[in-house]
Protein backbone atom coordinates (compact mmCIF):
# COMPACT_ATOMS: atom_id res chain seq x y z
CA UNK A 1 0.00 0.00 0.00
CA UNK A 2 1.32 3.45 -0.93
CA UNK A 3 2.08 5.65 2.06
CA UNK A 4 0.68 9.14 2.50
CA UNK A 5 4.13 10.64 1.94
CA UNK A 6 4.56 8.68 -1.29
CA UNK A 7 1.11 9.83 -2.43
CA UNK A 8 1.99 13.49 -1.81
CA UNK A 9 5.31 13.00 -3.62
CA UNK A 10 3.54 11.48 -6.62
CA UNK A 11 1.05 14.37 -6.78
CA UNK A 12 3.85 16.93 -6.48
CA UNK A 13 5.94 15.32 -9.23
CA UNK A 14 2.93 15.02 -11.54
CA UNK A 15 2.06 18.69 -11.04
CA UNK A 16 5.69 19.71 -11.63
CA UNK A 17 5.91 17.64 -14.81
CA UNK A 18 2.71 19.24 -16.12
CA UNK A 19 4.14 22.70 -15.44
CA UNK A 20 7.40 21.78 -17.20
CA UNK A 21 5.43 20.39 -20.13
CA UNK A 22 3.76 23.78 -20.61
CA UNK A 23 7.07 25.63 -20.27
CA UNK A 24 8.91 23.40 -22.77
CA UNK A 25 5.96 23.57 -25.18
CA UNK A 26 6.13 27.37 -25.04
CA UNK A 27 9.85 27.25 -25.80
CA UNK A 28 9.19 25.06 -28.83
CA UNK A 29 6.33 27.16 -30.22
CA UNK A 30 8.34 30.35 -29.70
CA UNK A 31 11.23 28.88 -31.67
CA UNK A 32 13.62 28.88 -28.71
CA UNK A 33 13.92 25.15 -29.34
CA UNK A 34 14.01 24.78 -33.12
CA UNK A 35 12.59 21.96 -35.22
CA UNK A 36 15.04 19.05 -35.21
CA UNK A 37 16.95 20.30 -32.16
CA UNK A 38 18.01 17.81 -29.53
CA UNK A 39 16.45 18.70 -26.18
CA UNK A 40 19.00 18.40 -23.40
CA UNK A 41 17.10 17.29 -20.30
CA UNK A 42 20.06 18.12 -18.05
CA UNK A 43 20.16 21.74 -19.30
CA UNK A 44 16.41 22.08 -18.78
CA UNK A 45 16.68 20.62 -15.30
CA UNK A 46 19.36 23.18 -14.45
CA UNK A 47 17.36 26.00 -16.02
CA UNK A 48 14.20 25.19 -14.04
CA UNK A 49 16.14 24.07 -10.94
CA UNK A 50 14.53 20.64 -10.80
CA UNK A 51 15.71 17.05 -11.13
CA UNK A 52 15.87 15.36 -14.53
CA UNK A 53 13.00 13.00 -13.69
CA UNK A 54 10.08 15.49 -14.09
CA UNK A 55 11.78 16.95 -17.20
CA UNK A 56 11.88 13.51 -18.79
CA UNK A 57 8.25 12.93 -17.82
CA UNK A 58 7.32 16.23 -19.45
CA UNK A 59 9.19 15.27 -22.63
CA UNK A 60 7.35 11.94 -22.76
CA UNK A 61 4.05 13.81 -22.50
CA UNK A 62 5.09 16.13 -25.35
CA UNK A 63 6.06 13.07 -27.37
CA UNK A 64 2.47 11.86 -26.99
CA UNK A 65 1.12 15.18 -28.32
CA UNK A 66 3.39 15.08 -31.37
CA UNK A 67 5.60 18.08 -30.55
CA UNK A 68 8.59 16.04 -29.38
CA UNK A 69 10.07 12.79 -30.61
CA UNK A 70 11.77 10.61 -28.00
CA UNK A 71 14.21 8.21 -29.65
CA UNK A 72 15.54 5.34 -27.50
CA UNK A 73 19.27 5.63 -26.76
CA UNK A 74 19.43 9.00 -28.54
CA UNK A 75 17.25 11.36 -26.53
CA UNK A 76 14.42 13.78 -27.20
CA UNK A 77 14.16 16.04 -30.24
CA UNK A 78 11.77 18.75 -31.39
CA UNK A 79 9.76 16.84 -33.94
CA UNK A 80 10.28 17.53 -37.62
CA UNK A 81 6.93 17.24 -39.40
CA UNK A 82 7.09 15.70 -42.86
CA UNK A 83 4.88 16.98 -45.68
CA UNK A 84 2.81 13.79 -45.71
CA UNK A 85 2.12 14.01 -41.98
CA UNK A 86 1.27 17.70 -42.21
CA UNK A 87 -1.29 17.02 -44.93
CA UNK A 88 -2.86 14.31 -42.76
CA UNK A 89 -3.05 16.77 -39.86
CA UNK A 90 -4.70 19.33 -42.14
CA UNK A 91 -7.35 16.77 -43.11
CA UNK A 92 -8.25 16.06 -39.48
CA UNK A 93 -8.12 19.76 -38.61
CA UNK A 94 -10.59 20.48 -41.44
CA UNK A 95 -13.03 17.91 -40.05
CA UNK A 96 -12.77 19.31 -36.51
CA UNK A 97 -13.09 22.93 -37.61
CA UNK A 98 -16.08 22.02 -39.75
CA UNK A 99 -17.76 20.48 -36.73
CA UNK A 100 -16.85 23.51 -34.60
CA UNK A 101 -18.49 25.82 -37.13
CA UNK A 102 -21.65 23.74 -37.17
CA UNK A 103 -21.84 23.67 -33.38
CA UNK A 104 -21.19 27.40 -33.05
CA UNK A 105 -24.02 28.16 -35.46
CA UNK A 106 -26.35 26.01 -33.40
CA UNK A 107 -25.19 26.91 -29.88
CA UNK A 108 -23.42 30.28 -29.70
CA UNK A 109 -24.93 33.37 -28.14
CA UNK A 110 -25.51 36.60 -30.02
CA UNK A 111 -22.48 38.25 -28.37
CA UNK A 112 -20.09 35.66 -29.82
CA UNK A 113 -21.65 36.03 -33.26
CA UNK A 114 -21.26 39.81 -33.10
CA UNK A 115 -17.61 39.44 -32.04
CA UNK A 116 -16.97 37.07 -34.94
CA UNK A 117 -18.36 39.67 -37.33
CA UNK A 118 -16.23 42.39 -35.77
CA UNK A 119 -13.07 40.29 -36.09
CA UNK A 120 -13.92 39.66 -39.74
CA UNK A 121 -14.38 43.38 -40.35
CA UNK A 122 -11.00 44.17 -38.77
CA UNK A 123 -9.34 41.44 -40.83
CA UNK A 124 -10.87 42.91 -43.94
CA UNK A 125 -9.19 46.24 -43.18
CA UNK A 126 -5.87 44.52 -42.47
CA UNK A 127 -5.98 42.41 -45.63
CA UNK A 128 -6.83 45.42 -47.79
CA UNK A 129 -3.59 47.09 -46.68
CA UNK A 130 -1.55 43.84 -46.62
CA UNK A 131 -0.94 44.40 -42.90
CA UNK A 132 0.37 40.90 -42.10
CA UNK A 133 1.38 41.74 -38.53
CA UNK A 134 -2.14 42.96 -37.80
CA UNK A 135 -4.00 40.26 -39.73
CA UNK A 136 -2.53 37.11 -38.22
CA UNK A 137 -3.36 37.77 -34.54
CA UNK A 138 -6.92 38.57 -35.64
CA UNK A 139 -6.99 35.40 -37.73
CA UNK A 140 -5.91 33.38 -34.70
CA UNK A 141 -8.65 34.96 -32.53
CA UNK A 142 -11.24 34.28 -35.25
CA UNK A 143 -10.48 30.58 -35.34
CA UNK A 144 -10.18 30.31 -31.56
CA UNK A 145 -13.56 31.99 -31.08
CA UNK A 146 -15.27 29.47 -33.34
CA UNK A 147 -13.64 26.54 -31.56
CA UNK A 148 -14.48 27.89 -28.10
CA UNK A 149 -18.05 28.88 -29.00
CA UNK A 150 -18.70 25.34 -30.23
CA UNK A 151 -19.00 24.39 -26.57
CA UNK A 152 -17.11 21.10 -26.88
CA UNK A 153 -13.96 20.97 -24.77
CA UNK A 154 -12.76 17.69 -26.27
CA UNK A 155 -13.00 19.10 -29.78
CA UNK A 156 -11.20 22.28 -28.71
CA UNK A 157 -8.33 20.38 -27.08
CA UNK A 158 -7.80 18.13 -30.11
CA UNK A 159 -8.02 21.05 -32.51
CA UNK A 160 -5.41 23.08 -30.63
CA UNK A 161 -3.05 20.13 -30.48
CA UNK A 162 -3.22 19.80 -34.27
CA UNK A 163 -2.60 23.53 -34.78
CA UNK A 164 0.52 23.32 -32.61
CA UNK A 165 1.85 20.44 -34.71
CA UNK A 166 1.27 22.40 -37.89
CA UNK A 167 3.32 25.28 -36.47
CA UNK A 168 6.30 22.89 -36.42
CA UNK A 169 5.75 22.07 -40.08
CA UNK A 170 6.52 25.53 -41.37
CA UNK A 171 8.21 27.77 -38.81
CA UNK A 172 8.30 30.41 -41.54
CA UNK A 173 6.22 30.54 -44.66
CA UNK A 174 5.90 32.67 -47.76
CA UNK A 175 2.43 33.77 -48.75
CA UNK A 176 1.18 35.08 -52.05
CA UNK A 177 0.05 38.70 -52.00
CA UNK A 178 -3.60 37.84 -52.50
CA UNK A 179 -3.69 35.17 -49.77
CA UNK A 180 -5.14 37.44 -47.10
CA UNK A 181 -7.96 38.62 -49.35
CA UNK A 182 -8.79 35.05 -50.41
CA UNK A 183 -8.72 33.82 -46.83
CA UNK A 184 -10.95 36.64 -45.66
CA UNK A 185 -13.50 35.93 -48.38
CA UNK A 186 -13.67 32.41 -46.99
CA UNK A 187 -14.14 33.92 -43.53
CA UNK A 188 -17.06 35.93 -44.90
CA UNK A 189 -18.87 32.72 -45.89
CA UNK A 190 -18.31 31.38 -42.36
CA UNK A 191 -19.58 34.55 -40.67
CA UNK A 192 -22.65 34.65 -42.92
CA UNK A 193 -23.59 31.02 -42.26
CA UNK A 194 -23.09 31.28 -38.50
CA UNK A 195 -25.03 34.55 -38.42
CA UNK A 196 -27.95 32.80 -40.12
CA UNK A 197 -27.67 29.93 -37.61
CA UNK A 198 -27.27 27.53 -40.52
CA UNK A 199 -25.26 24.70 -38.99
CA UNK A 200 -24.84 22.72 -42.20
CA UNK A 201 -23.63 25.73 -44.19
CA UNK A 202 -21.32 26.85 -41.39
CA UNK A 203 -19.80 23.40 -41.10
CA UNK A 204 -19.23 23.23 -44.84
CA UNK A 205 -17.70 26.72 -44.95
CA UNK A 206 -15.33 25.99 -42.05
CA UNK A 207 -14.27 22.67 -43.55
CA UNK A 208 -13.67 24.27 -46.95
CA UNK A 209 -11.63 27.09 -45.38
CA UNK A 210 -9.10 24.70 -43.82
CA UNK A 211 -9.04 22.52 -46.93
CA UNK A 212 -8.29 25.55 -49.09
CA UNK A 213 -5.51 26.45 -46.65
CA UNK A 214 -4.05 23.00 -47.16
CA UNK A 215 -4.17 23.43 -50.92
CA UNK A 216 -2.48 26.84 -50.64
CA UNK A 217 0.35 25.28 -48.63
CA UNK A 218 0.76 22.57 -51.27
CA UNK A 219 0.79 25.18 -54.01
CA UNK A 220 3.47 27.12 -52.19
CA UNK A 221 5.59 24.01 -51.65
CA UNK A 222 5.39 23.16 -55.36
CA UNK A 223 6.34 26.73 -56.21
CA UNK A 224 9.35 26.61 -53.87
CA UNK A 225 10.43 23.23 -55.27
CA UNK A 226 10.27 24.64 -58.79
CA UNK A 227 12.15 27.77 -57.72
CA UNK A 228 9.31 30.07 -58.73
CA UNK A 229 8.46 31.93 -55.54
CA UNK A 230 7.73 35.22 -57.29
CA UNK A 231 4.95 37.38 -56.01
CA UNK A 232 5.26 36.25 -52.43
CA UNK A 233 5.76 38.20 -49.26
CA UNK A 234 7.22 36.94 -46.02
CA UNK A 235 4.71 36.70 -43.22
CA UNK A 236 5.21 36.42 -39.47
CA UNK A 237 5.26 33.08 -37.73
CA UNK A 238 1.84 31.90 -36.74
CA UNK A 239 -1.20 29.99 -37.78
CA UNK A 240 -1.62 29.32 -41.49
CA UNK A 241 -4.64 30.89 -43.15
Amino acid sequence: MISLRETFSLIQNTSLASHLEREIEAMILAGELAVGDRIADLELAERFKVSRSPVREALRALDATGLVEVIPNRGAFVKRIAVEEAMEVYEVRAALFGQAGRLMAERAGDADCRLLGELHREMGEASASHAFDRYFPLNFRFHELIVDAAGNRTLAAQYRMLVKRLRLFRARNLMFRDTLEVSNREHEAIVDAIGRRDGEAAGAACFAHVEQGRLRVMERLRSEAAGTGEGGEERPRGQAV
